[in-house]
């Protein structure tokens, strides 16, 4: 296992100047001229276990798509991407991103190449992240699938404990956009700076957890990538938002937090509508009966099911969290 005293020095040491290798396989630090070879890893593991075990690709367009990961998760947190390479061929056969936030770290997507599934290389890279946040003392936050087995064993054997059941549910917004809600919803509208406060609060208050540069980076928007949206409250706070991107490698709504369903419905809704003629993936709480409900009369449909996992201390959640995978929401 790593050593703590490695991984602190791994942390602050100049970029790619640390390695830890132990038999044919080299833990270290992701350089931007990784970045290429990383996406296709990303694209080739991911689409090759959901091909093999669900009968369906997840990325339909190119591997160069996927280099999305890599930059917004290098704008967000720089130096926080992990690889692990064979030392005899040079080829990166596995790779990770890790999040140090304010009242925890998250784990970002974690990717094997199909012909090292089950060499450890996984487990590798998981403990070096789990050390990081011991460092911290933080808990360390992922979001997994509940149908890949091997993923959620893994996570479990380190101490990871489940916390939240999610529907991935896909929907294909009518060129026309959605029929009427036939109630009254709050009122939603486009996010600006001012609201960084305000998005904050609100988090913690539903959730504990916090992320202030994440709010930030889709509030500055500096790559057009991201759609924010709020409810106001009569009190000049907020009850919610709802983040969305729309890129050939992630179409997706989230991360999101509200106060109530109707809150989360009206924010939903909305985004839904900036999708118009186009196919998204959202994810909702399990146990939200009423927002599941009005997925389904929308048209939605179920595509697979996610763990919010935890390991370590985890505040109940005190409202309805929507988490994404870009970046990683947990």
């Amino acid at each position: 296992m790593i050593s703590i005293g490695f991984a602190a020095a791994f942390l602050i040491a100049k970029r790619g100047s640390l390695r830890y290798t132990a038999g044919m396989l080299s833990l270290r630090p992701m350089l931007r001229k990784d970045f290429d070879e990383v996406a296709e890893l990303i694209f080739l593991s991911t689409n090759s276990w959901y091909q093999e075990h669900l009968g369906r690709k997840i990325f339909q367009g190119d591997p160069a798509d996927c280099r999305l990961f890599c930059e917004v998760y290098e704008d967000l947190d720089p130096e926080c991407g992990l690889v692990v390479e064979n030392v005899s061929t040079g080829r990166i056969v596995g790779s990770c991103f890790f999040h140090p936030r304010e009242t925890h770290v998250s784990l970002g997507i974690m990717n094997v190449h199909p012909s090292y599934f089950g060499k450890g290389v996984a487990a590798r890279l998981l403990k070096f992240i789990i050390e990081e946040a011991e460092i911290r003392q933080l808990p360390l936050r992922l979001i997994s699938s509940a149908l890949n087995l091997d993923s959620y064993s893994l996570y479990n054997r380190f101490g990871f404990t489940p916390s939240e059941i999610y529907q991935d549910l896909i929907i294909t917004v009518p060129e026309k956009g959605l029929p009427s809600p036939g109630k009254s919803l709050p009122a939603v509208r486009e996010a600006d700076p001012s609201d960084l406060v305000g998005m904050g609060r609100v988090e913690f208050e539903v959730s504990g957890i916090s992320r202030e540069r994440d709010y930030c980076y889709f509030l500055e928007n500096k790559n057009e990538l991201w759609t924010t949206l709020v409810v106001e409250n009569g009190e000049g706070g907020i009850d919610g938002f709802l983040v969305s991107i729309d890129e050939p490698a992630s179409c997706m709504i989230g991360p999101g937090v509200s106060k109530s369903a109707q809150v989360a419905e009206a924010l939903l809704r909305a985004q839904l509508d900036t999708f118009r003629g186009k196919t998204v993936v959202f994810l909702l709480p399990a146990k939200e009966r009423e927002l599941v409900d009005v997925a389904y009369r929308l048209g939605a449909r179920n595509c697979e099911m996610h763990f919010a996992q935890v390991r370590g201390d985890a505040q109940p959640i005190a409202g309805i969290i929507m988490p994404a995978f870009l970046p990683e929401s947990a």
